[in-house]
């Protein structure tokens, strides 16, 4: 395994959205799962003081955005709307925090957590060399941020119990790939005996 010493944990969407089978486009069965292996992972990292980042994208409700915004997320037509009194689904959900002096960015609709946010700036200024990602979904977001992470030259860990997917066979083939080229996909285990070790933890 290829890590520094002063890692960040970056936590993708973990919203109600992308975790609840309420939403079109969230999975519950692994969802939920993931949410709770990234609890047990947040604790460490909080124990360790060791920096936390999510990301979430805008609100579903397309009228919202702008075209610009949009961009071509949804060019084929929005989802039925939710039944009325849903909650929004643009929020992380609640086991997560995110607690005072976590950071929370806005990615808007991208996949990339990077793209056209103040991300690499705050893990810069953080001093950070290694980061340990996780979240929803596997073989989206989690995926595009991961090579964005690996492509500004971090050490990228990826806790496998702590991402998910609609998928198993998406979630599967995208943790494989990954391991092979831009990240170490460990267990949480191995993850938090990491955390657990770093000079001053």
């Amino acid at each position: 395994m290829a890590a520094g010493v002063r890692p960040a944990v970056l936590v993708v969407d973990m919203t109600r959205a992308f975790v609840d089978s309420t939403y079109a486009t969230g999975w519950s069965a692994t969802g939920y799962p993931a949410v709770d292996a990234n609890v047990e992972l947040l604790g460490a990292a909080r124990q360790a003081q060791v920096p936390i980042f999510f990301t979430k994208g805008y609100p579903e409700q397309d009228d919202q955005l702008q075209p610009a915004e949009r961009g071509r997320w949804k060019s084929n037509g929005a989802p039925a709307p939710l039944p009325e009194g849903t909650p929004p689904g643009d929020v992380i959900v609640e086991s997560l925090g995110p607690q005072p002096g976590d950071i929370v960015v806005d990615k808007g609709t991208r996949p990339s957590g990077f793209f056209g946010t103040p991300l690499i700036s705050y893990l810069v200024h953080a001093g950070c060399d290694t980061v340990i990602v996780t979240g929803m979904t596997t073989s989206g977001c989690v995926r595009a941020t991961v090579l964005d992470a690996f492509q500004y030259n971090f050490h990228v860990l990826i806790p496998f119990e702590c991402s998910a997917d609609r998928s198993q066979i998406s979630h599967k083939v995208s943790l494989f790939d990954m391991h092979m080229k831009y990240a170490d996909v460990i267990s949480l285990n191995e993850t938090i005996d990491y955390l657990q070790k770093l000079p001053g933890a």
